[in-house]
């Protein structure tokens, strides 16, 4: 599955790029963080894995809650900037909400904007994309 689902231009092709389509169980959260983990790793990113973990723990759960039946996660390293994006073919648009003080979940999107650099929300044929971006320079 491949999509051309930027926000806009983005510089140069990828150094490295993966994608992966996960099926919306509870447990795929933490599957997600597994293949972003090693992947990350693997590219010699260890500078931005606990960001990134954060920002797609975020992002799946969502898709998981209110997605559908399964998603794409794709993440590309590029020369100075980590881009990730989670496909799902749900309905709406996710937005930063402000939960009570007591409430157990509602935050999500909170996190993903205190943590990245630039994130944000596309409408894509079937659904939508949630993306960010981390620099990460090289």
């Amino acid at each position: 599955m491949h999509m051309h689902l930027h926000p806009g231009p983005l510089p140069a092709t990828p150094v490295r790029s993966v994608e992966y389509l996960l099926p919306s169980v509870p447990s795929g959260v933490g599957k997600a963080r597994s293949l972003v983990r090693a992947e990350l790793t693997g590219w010699g990113r260890e500078d931005v894995i606990d960001d990134c973990l954060l920002i797609i723990s975020e992002l799946v759960t969502n898709a998981v809650r209110y997605g559908g039946s399964a998603y794409a996660l794709r993440l590309e390293d590029r020369e100075d900037r980590l881009y990730g994006e989670v496909f799902d073919p749900g309905d709406g648009e996710p937005r930063p909400c402000s939960p009570d003080v007591e409430a157990l979940s509602g935050r999500g999107l909170q996190i993903v904007a205190a943590i990245a650099d630039d994130w944000g929300v596309t409408a894509a044929n079937g659904g939508k994309v949630v993306w960010f971006s981390v620099l990460a320079p090289a």
